[in-house]
């Protein structure tokens, strides 16, 4: 009886899972429309210069170009810039109104309770995904991303930070210059270069040690590259 009772306990949990993930599929399709940014859904020009790009991608979503919206590669963590766009788009940016902004505020509340197990926002990535294209997608996580705080004021996005920190335009940055961008991209606050120099200057180390292919991640969660030495 008990193990019967167990059995329909998980059957029915599944269940309730899976409707919750459909509605948040569902929910996403109708409202990604509206809360998409309008300069965004038609203009494909690159911000990031070749290499700029590609050492992005190799720290923080190697397979971007070619997986849906989610990814499960060594060292990606539990987000790929698609999923952290997502994020921002349907949870974290404009609200909607009626309906949509109900279920918006509801899904909303899950994510901050319970985000390390929360799926609604994988469902929401692979909307974004199909509805917005690859270069729009990186060039939105570019210009939206955080970049820390400077002078009690957020920075918004890596030409402002570029900005900020070497006031410069984020195509006359050196190669070094760009790292250190890439390299606080994890922990903006924690790797800053006003507070954190040391600790920046550690990480720094580490991705040119994955760059260079010196090191690579030990693991899906090994987002801080523990077992790297920093000899690139």
């Amino acid at each position: 009886m008990k193990i019967k009772k167990i059995w329909k306990y998980g059957v029915g949990t599944l269940g309730v899972i899976c409707l919750y993930l459909v509605v948040a599929g569902t929910w996403a399709s109708f409202s990604v429309a509206e809360l998409l940014p309008n300069s965004f859904t038609n203009n494909d020009q690159p911000l990031l210069t070749e290499e700029q790009s590609n050492i992005l991608l190799k720290i923080e979503d190697p397979t971007f170009y070619t997986h849906p919206g989610i990814d499960l590669s060594l060292g990606q963590g539990l987000t790929t810039i698609t999923s952290s766009l997502a994020l921002n788009v349907f949870l974290s940016g404009r609200k909607l109104a009626g309906v949509k902004g109900g279920f918006q505020s509801f899904y909303s509340a899950v994510f901050a309770c319970c985000k390390k197990v929360d799926f609604g926002r994988d469902v929401m990535a692979l909307v974004l995904n199909k509805h917005l294209s690859k270069e729009n997608q990186l060039r939105l996580f570019i210009s939206t991303v955080y970049m820390g705080q400077y002078n009690r004021k957020s920075v918004i996005g890596i030409p402002s930070a570029a900005h900020v920190y070497f006031n410069k335009d984020i195509s006359e940055l050196s190669k070094e210059e760009f790292i250190m961008l890439v390299a606080m991209l994890d922990a903006p606050n924690y790797y800053n270069p006003i507070g954190g120099i040391q600790q920046l200057n550690s990480r720094i180390l580490k991705i040119k040690s994955i760059l260079s292919g010196a090191c690579k991640p030990k693991g899906w969660f090994d987002t801080e590259y523990e077992q790297c030495n920093g000899n690139a």
